[in-house]
């Protein structure tokens, strides 16, 4: 896709987004056989619900209709969010990537899988887990210490904030 489509696409959809409550973060035009594929990344920091979904989609597809952005042959328009391993990019993305695990590439070579507790505007404040039963220890990575990072998906994963409202919970039954 051109710079310029591209650019020209991201002008006319991203007010429809943004009017949607949502962030535009990707816009791709590939090509699949005959056919092109317009793919729109949407977010918000809430997540985007189905229904989100479905609504933005209808009116970028009206927008497209009545324009020439995409050119006289056909396409599909294709409208989902980032995804669970998602590249983060924009500070935003690190701010709802808070309490996530996330894959880091160091700059000076090597990587570090750490989870984010907290965001500032100069880096991140992690807490590395522990190996081989050992604790976990904090670390503090400037944005300038990292080319890329990326969400890791995590199944096994104890929700330590449900945890702990089961914990009161149960006393609180017990109490009674």
């Amino acid at each position: 896709m051109s710079t310029t489509q591209s650019e020209r696409l991201r002008e006319l959809l991203e007010p429809l987004v943004t009017s949607q409550g949502l962030d535009l973060e990707e816009i791709a035009v590939d090509s699949v056989g005959r056919k092109r594929v317009l793919r729109v990344v949407v977010d918000s920091d809430t997540g985007a619900d189905l229904d989100q979904i479905a609504d933005v989609s209808r009116e970028l597809s009206a927008k497209l209709d009545e324009s020439d952005a995409m050119g006289a042959g056909e396409y599909t328009l294709e409208v989902g969010t980032p995804g669970a391993e998602r590249l983060l990019k924009e500070h935003r993305h690190y701010l709802r990537a808070v309490d996530r695990l996330v894959k880091f590439q160091l700059t000076e070579g090597g990587e570090l899988v750490a989870r984010i507790l907290k965001v500032d505007d100069e880096g991140l404040d992690l807490e590395v887990p522990g190996v081989k039963g050992r604790k976990a220890t904090a670390r503090r990575l400037a944005f300038s210490d990292f080319d890329k990072a990326r969400v890791q998906v995590e199944f096994s994963r104890k929700d330590s904030k449900n945890e702990q409202e089961n914990v009161q919970e149960n006393e609180q039954e017990e109490e009674a």
